[in-house]
């Protein structure tokens, strides 16, 4: 499934802002990889304050990588359409760099990296 803009994301009954968040992402997709952006290992923090606005820290593949400029304003646009969220901040970070080891086994599996 790729990330739409108009498409809502469903949550469990009774999950948290964190939770939300999480499901949100794994919307999103880089295109050129079968695997969500969180079980990648994209996502280096998430922070959230009682005010509903919404922190998040995360890297790329590579810096060069053809959706430096789309991906993080997808991630926003993804976690801004929880109903909880008043504000959301996507900081794009290098370090530490991006390496195999941040994903999660399913997306090894995925990806017969293992």
């Amino acid at each position: 499934m790729r990330y739409k803009a108009n498409e809502p994301t469903t949550f469990a009954e009774g999950a948290t802002l964190e939770e939300k968040i999480i499901a949100a992402l794994r919307t999103v997709y880089d295109p050129e990889i079968p695997v969500n952006i969180y079980d990648l290992g994209l996502i280096y923090a998430i922070k959230t304050d009682d005010l509903g606005s919404v922190t998040l820290n995360m890297t790329l593949t590579s810096p060069h990588c053809p959706v430096a400029e789309s991906l993080p304003a997808q991630v926003e646009c993804a976690v801004k359409a929880i109903e909880d969220v008043t504000n959301v901040t996507v900081n794009l970070v290098w370090d530490p760099p991006w390496d195999k080891e941040r994903m999660s086994d399913e997306a090894k599996l995925i990806l017969d990296m293992y």
